[in-house]
């Protein structure tokens, strides 16, 4: 591990970073450390001061709102990041087949995970850089079907190899076709991608993996319009839209809005056909089109 010295604790971190205590705290609960009233036992180096100096503590740093946000966004998936590989540094460690140490597996996961983020970071930032935080994409989400009557009759290993099997072929044929994974809910996956006909492509590519019966059936909804990027997150009526359309879709059926049915009408072998006005929560009579990649395909 690393031999940098710790000099701080956290109260002296605090204190160095001239923050009112209240406020503290709850910058400090934002990353998800819960504060006791003799700290977490944590100690903190130079670089950590000055790293967090950038974000809080001085009249440079981003206002509180823009803290707490970029506090909370680092914390909940670093969170379950690190869990995940806990649990797997754990399993490897049992594992008398592995050589590494636990100690050396630690190092070896903060380094490749510090390559990954900084070639995810030089795209993130080349893409805001030509982007604002409004644009207009295709918002998907991508749902098992029967997911929850499923989990009571499977056993743990089972539904983890169901959900990493899914959520591995979602993501190669997501981002294949230049969309970009959101999150992942359990048994749904939500995504963007700006070109419609890929958008189709996905929804169509992801239909196919049940095809061989390794995955149960999905239902798909997805809708374009003018989304929110925020905190890696998408917000807006678009995102509301397709996720009432996933749930209204029938199992293996791909539910699209009236402005992504516009854009794809006329383009062959992609048929779309409307159907009855959903009444949904948020949306009493909401327009609604089935998508199937031709007039003569049925399912």
């Amino acid at each position: 591990m690393s031999d940098v010295p710790l000099e701080y604790s956290r109260d002296e971190l605090i204190a160095a970073l001239q923050l009112d205590p209240a406020y503290a705290r709850r910058f400090w609960n934002a990353f998800g450390f819960a504060q006791g009233a003799d700290g977490d036992g944590q100690r903190f180096s130079k670089a950590d001061l000055a790293a967090l100096s950038v974000f809080a503590g001085n009249d440079q740093a981003m206002d509180s709102t823009a803290q707490l946000a970029a506090a909370r966004a680092i914390g909940q998936a670093t969170a379950r990041l690190a869990q995940w590989q806990a649990e797997e540094i754990t399993r490897l460690a049992a594992d008398p087949n592995v050589e590494a140490t636990t100690e050396q597996m630690v190092e070896a996961l903060a380094r490749v995970q510090d390559m990954v983020w900084r070639r995810h970071l030089a795209a993130g930032l080349t893409d805001a850089g030509r982007d604002s935080e409004h644009t207009e994409v295709v918002v998907g989400f991508a749902d098992i079907v029967g997911y929850t009557s499923m989990s009571r009759r499977l056993g743990m290993t089972e539904l983890e190899s169901l959900l990493e099997t899914f959520e591995s072929a979602a993501h190669a044929i997501i981002t294949g076709h230049g969309g970009q994974i959101i999150k992942t809910i359990g048994d749904a996956v939500m995504f963007t991608v700006s070109d419609p006909t890929a958008a189709a492509e996905i929804a169509i590519d992801l239909h196919g993996l049940t095809a061989d019966g390794e995955l149960p059936s999905l239902r798909i909804g997805m809708a374009r319009g003018d989304v929110l990027m925020r905190m890696g997150d998408a917000f807006g009526e678009p995102v509301n839209i397709a996720a009432r359309l996933a749930s209204s879709a029938r199992s293996t059926t791909t539910l699209i809005d009236d402005d992504l049915a516009s854009a794809l009408r006329d383009l062959e072998p992609l048929h779309v056909s409307p159907i009855s006005s959903l009444s949904v929560r948020g949306y009493r009579k909401l327009r609604a089109f089935k998508l199937v990649r031709d007039r003569n395909w049925k399912r």
